[in-house]
């Protein structure tokens, strides 16, 4: 722990953050690229969807090879198979998206008015399931992840497109998400935004800090480390961990929220998901 805090000390990560929620999403997303196009100036726009290896060359050339043989190619073939699987009842997934739910990555996630909250890929997959009697899936590996990648891959080069929709519910997840992203938790005082914003680019321990800046674009995520495909959700975990706080469940109100904000942050990307890291 001392070890820890010693390196967060030295790298900065240890400093007050201010957490501003009147702005609105326009403004939010202008300052939020500004931020990024003066921290890199030499890295394209685009190239954000390629995470740490956008600004890191010396990794790049180590990733572009295992992305010509994909380790998460397996996770395509089962999420294709199980989304074309009929139900009991005939139906398949498919029945329950628009465009038989191919290409529709970049509507994801959305605020549904009915419900009061967001609304996640791998939540409609859900309750897709359960409207037709079928077991729900697991929320952060497994089969839903091999779905939400088949969806993903299908969803290849659409531009992120998250509405903020007018009337106090959608404002009110948005800046939840918000206030998620930028407040300090867990026993090393960190937020999303000081390791991923502040301190993007920077090192801790042996890795570079990627930017928060098209982060979502390459989920699922295939990582070295957990030797298997994972969700979004399992990586907000995941850092949770990393900072001493106690995660919050998978689909919960709370990683939702911050996926809305996260993800229209990166509005105007390309999704290239599904994708491998360390």
């Amino acid at each position: 722990m001392k070890k820890l805090l010693t390196i967060a000390a030295t790298l900065g990560l240890v400093y007050i953050t201010p957490v501003t929620v009147q702005a609105g999403p326009q403004e939010d997303l202008k300052e939020f690229r500004a931020y990024f196009a003066e921290r890199f100036p030499d890295v394209p726009f685009q190239e954000y969807v390629n995470g740490v290896y956008a600004i890191d060359e010396a990794s790049r050339e180590q990733w572009e090879s295992i992305e010509e043989f994909p380790p998460y190619e397996l996770n395509i073939d089962k999420g294709k198979e199980l989304f074309n699987t009929p139900f009991k009842n005939g139906k398949t997934h498919a029945s329950c998206f628009r465009n038989g739910g191919i290409g529709i990555k970049q509507d994801y996630p959305y605020f549904d008015p009915d419900s009061g909250a967001v609304v996640t890929l791998e939540g409609d997959i859900n309750a897709c399931r359960q409207e037709n009697n079928e077991e729900a899936l697991g929320w952060s590996k497994g089969a839903i992840a091999d779905v939400s990648a088949y969806m993903a891959y299908t969803s290849r080069g659409n531009k992120i497109d998250v509405k903020t929709p007018a009337g106090k519910g959608a404002m009110a997840a948005y800046d939840r998400g918000k206030f998620h992203f930028y407040s300090k938790r867990g026993q090393l005082n960190l937020s999303c935004a000081d390791c991923h914003q502040h301190n993007a680019g920077n090192r801790i321990r042996a890795d570079l800090l990627s930017p928060a800046l098209g982060q979502v674009s390459h989920f699922p995520v295939y990582r070295s480390k957990w030797g298997g495909l994972g969700t979004l959700h399992r990586r907000y975990g995941g850092c949770n961990k990393q900072v001493r706080a106690t995660p919050f469940p998978s689909q919960s109100d709370e990683y939702r929220d911050l996926e809305y904000f996260h993800t229209y942050m990166s509005n105007g990307l390309l999704l290239n998901g599904p994708g491998a890291r360390k």
